[in-house]
């Protein structure tokens, strides 16, 4: 097959032109989230909200309301409840975490278990499939997805330093309790427009590997959201594409695909690489 046929045929199909739209616009949304993500340490939080988010899909389903409107309002409610546990509290954050992950998706298991019969909708929604979205889903998704980059964008300097700095920012006269809470409503919704690509068990991964993958590479922040932009997107690409051709799960692939990229940054990245410390170790001793 020649190059050309090789990119072009597998977008005669429907399903591969939507799932690349979505599997692009997914990994825009958590590249730039994943960033905060990383930078604030809050991996684990991705994982106990993309689960929480299940509960309030099941929800959704029994009642006949839509699977997204469920997802988003459990999830974000879940993430704001993990802060106002932590901060009224007094608990630590990965604790709070620990309680309401998994008490949320054990009364997400315990609904889905009365619901009779094969449910292919939720099933979808625990493993992920990017190629079966629909148009109605891809709508859905650019839509919410919009909504957290716009917010992104307009508090992106507020966000950042109370993360990097949240005494300074406290002091400075910004709303310090207010910032954190937007931004885990902020990493809920994010994850209800992931999990339909990748589903719930591998949201996490968009989130954290491509901007852990760029902290690897680079120092400053915008650089740091542009490569994990730039490697999410190449990863949906690719991703999709070893899919089609070797009849692969799409998200499976996508992560993977990823996680290859993160191997690669921690081998020979420039400033923290593994093998940039033995040859410097080497030049040393020599």
């Amino acid at each position: 097959m020649n190059p050309v046929g090789f990119l072009v045929d597998p977008m005669t199909y429907g399903f591969m032109q939507r799932g690349l739209i979505a599997a692009l616009l997914v990994g825009v949304v958590c590249a730039v989230m994943g960033t905060f993500v990383v930078l604030k340490g809050l991996a684990f939080i991705g994982d106990a909200v993309s689960h929480a988010a299940f509960p309030g899909l099941v929800i959704a389903f029994i009642v006949g309301a839509p699977l997204y409107i469920g997802g988003a309002i459990a999830a974000v409610a879940t993430a704001l409840a993990i802060g106002i546990v932590s901060r009224r509290g007094r608990l630590r954050f990965d604790t709070a975490v620990g309680v309401l992950f998994a008490g949320t998706f054990a009364f997400g298991v315990m609904l889905f278990s009365t619901i009779k019969g094969y449910v292919t909708d939720l099933l979808g929604y625990l493993l992920g499939n990017v190629l079966g979205i629909s148009v109605g889903d891809l709508v859905q998704v650019a839509f919410l997805g919009a909504i957290v980059l716009m917010i992104v964008l307009a508090v992106r300097k507020e966000l950042l330093f109370a993360t990097f700095d949240p005494l300074g920012a406290a002091a400075s006269g910004l709303p310090v309790a207010g910032l954190e809470y937007l931004l885990l409503a902020l990493l809920g919704v994010t994850i209800v427009v992931s999990i339909q690509a990748v589903g719930i068990i591998m949201v996490v991964a968009m989130l954290v590997t491509p901007a852990a993958t760029a902290q690897l590479l680079v120092v400053r922040f915008g650089r740091m959201m542009a490569v994990a932009v730039a490697l999410a997107a190449g990863s949906a690409v690719v991703g999709l594409y070893l899919s089609f051709y070797l009849t692969l799960a799409s998200g499976a692939s996508i992560v993977l695909v990823e996680t290859l990229l993160f191997a690669v940054a921690l081998i020979l990245g420039p400033k923290t690489g593994l093998l940039s410390r033995a040859v410097q170790g080497a030049a040393t001793a020599a």
